[in-house]
């Protein structure tokens, strides 16, 4: 994180850095089991909250949609709170379906236009702050949770209007800072270089369609493979089929590129935490530990609070009871409402 604006140069290939950004969250994922959890959280959680409601804002990451957000928000709310998750632009129920992608015609699906190209992160950004701003008008804690590429509205978000956040958390999410100001960079990175790419995957050339487009309706077992590696090893063949279902193909790349790097004066000044996943293969852990260091740097006197989930893979614990006993005690913290500061 740093003041700095201006641009780091690329150095490396477009292809390469989004090669380890594909695939990163699929809708309802994580309502695809109800049994133990898979992590374990190293600080204190599932305490009861008090009785002031807050609003938690929920942002999908990459090829997702607010589904993703299904079981956790349906707890969140069953404790007590609100809960709004957010589609990003043709994303969800306003999702762009490439024509040829409905009739498995790849040669077809290689070359047709998206829509979804034009998308920048200031659209994104434009979309969670409006829900924000409509969060803070109801009174109360509003709380921004971000998953995966969701990370970089959060931090463009908390920048912009730090004083309508009490809480920001980051579940296994891209957190760009100085040195990694993009989801580019960090993916590039020595560190990103830890995920899964699924670049053999990808269907036409994401240059010229402005778009990362990933086939989840494939039959090759290459490929399915590959994506269950990525985003949810740990997660039976059936959850991992529902997971699939509510993925989308297209993934802006011009979004990828653009910069997301909060400032210590605006973002640095909200209280953070960042929910760690320990067997992460999409936001590598090496990747993740590396975010949150240099998040500390930047503001030492305001640092994560890290919750660790050990055997978590990227879209978490199947049972969502763990993480959901974390994001319930967001926001309880007396003193540190960025609004008093």
């Amino acid at each position: 994180m740093t003041d700095d604006k201006n641009p780091h140069p690329e150095g490396t290939s477009r292809r390469r850095a989004l090669g380890g950004l594909a695939g990163v969250a699929g809708a309802a994922a994580l309502a695809t089991g109800t049994g133990t959890g898979a992590g374990t959280a190293h600080a204190a959680a599932g305490t009861p909250h008090p009785t002031r409601v807050r609003t938690y804002v929920l942002v999908h990451g990459t090829h997702s949609a607010a589904a993703f957000w299904t079981a956790i928000g349906r707890e969140l709310a069953l404790r007590g709170h609100r809960v709004v998750a957010v589609d990003q632009p043709l994303h969800g129920t306003a999702k762009f379906i490439p024509k040829a992608y409905q009739t498995q015609d790849l040669r077809a699906l290689a070359t047709e236009p998206s829509p979804v190209a034009a998308l920048t992160l200031d659209d994104f950004e434009r979309r969670v702050t409006g829900a924000v701003r409509r969060a803070a008008g109801l009174g109360g804690p509003v709380i921004l949770v971000g998953h995966s590429m969701g990370g970089a509205s959060v931090s463009r978000v908390a920048d912009a209007v730090p004083e309508l956040l009490d809480h920001i958390c980051y579940m296994a999410a891209f957190c760009p800072s100085r040195t990694m100001p993009s989801l580019d960079a960090c993916a590039a990175s020595p560190e990103g270089q830890h995920a899964i790419s699924p670049v053999d995957h990808m269907i036409g050339d994401p240059d010229k369609l402005g778009v990362l487009r990933l086939n989840w309706r494939t039959a090759d077992r290459r490929a399915l493979a590959t994506f269950k590696e990525m985003i949810c090893a740990d997660y039976s063949d059936a959850e991992f089929l529902r997971v699939l279902e509510g993925m989308q193909t297209d993934e802006s790349t011009t979004a990828y590129g653009n910069r997301a790097v909060g400032r210590a004066a605006t973002w640095g000044r909200v209280p953070r935490t960042y929910l760690r996943f320990g067997k992460d293969r999409t936001v590598a852990t090496q990747l993740q530990d590396r975010m949150i260091a240099e998040a500390d740097a930047l503001t030492p006197h305001n640092r994560f609070t890290v919750h660790d989930f050990p055997t978590a893979s990227h879209l978490g614990p199947a049972d969502p009871s763990p993480v959901v006993n974390v994001l319930n005690r967001l926001g309880t913290s007396v003193g540190r409402n960025p609004r008093t500061l």
